[in-house]
């Protein structure tokens, strides 16, 4: 494991589960973070009119994503202090296996390469915060078959998980941190 794992902290799970509200809480305290990377590419795809989207390309959308989640990590190497991820390279990978789709040998080479914490934060799947919109057109059956391909992805890449309690959003934060910070 390389020397910035140690500092690096991923949040995973399905969508809806309340993560990005979780990295924000993390920002306003003054900690690094990342957003998420599919988020942010389909964002910019419906800006520009794109076809890197899930709905349209999923193959193209997981090559953006694994680009996003790669320079994020090589951003946050220079950052002295914690980081938190909103995802993380492996999410890659867990989104195409979802998809019953190949991960290609790049992917699993990043993924394997590009290390972080071995103690992985994971939200679990949470009916009663989780809403459908214009980035997120999944629905709930498909954020926990998310969640069981995120648990599956990461065990395989050797991480271990801690679930963050389904709690107001303070008390998941807090958790969180007295579970990362030594």
């Amino acid at each position: 494991m390389n020397e910035n794992a140690n500092r690096f902290f991923v949040l995973t799970g399905g969508p809806g589960s309340g993560k990005s509200t979780l990295i924000e809480q993390l920002r306003q305290l003054g900690h690094n973070v990342s957003v998420e990377a599919g988020r942010g590419v389909i964002q910019q795809q419906i800006a520009i009119g794109g076809q890197a989207l899930p709905w349209s390309n999923p193959v193209l959308f997981a090559e953006l994503m694994l680009s996003w989640e790669m320079r994020s990590y090589h951003l946050a190497e220079s950052q002295a202090r914690l980081v938190f991820f909103d995802r993380g390279v492996p999410d890659v990978a867990g989104y195409l296996r979802l998809l019953n789709l190949p991960v290609p040998q790049h992917v699993q080479r990043a993924a394997e390469t590009l290390r972080y914490n071995r103690r992985v934060f994971i939200a679990p799947p949470w009916q009663e915060i989780f809403h459908a919109g214009r980035e997120r057109k999944q629905d709930f059956a498909e954020a926990v078959r998310t969640y069981d391909a995120m648990l599956a992805t990461y065990t395989d890449y050797g991480y271990d998980f801690v679930e963050i309690p389904r709690a107001p959003v303070e008390e998941r934060v807090r958790f969180i941190l007295d579970r990362c910070l030594y």
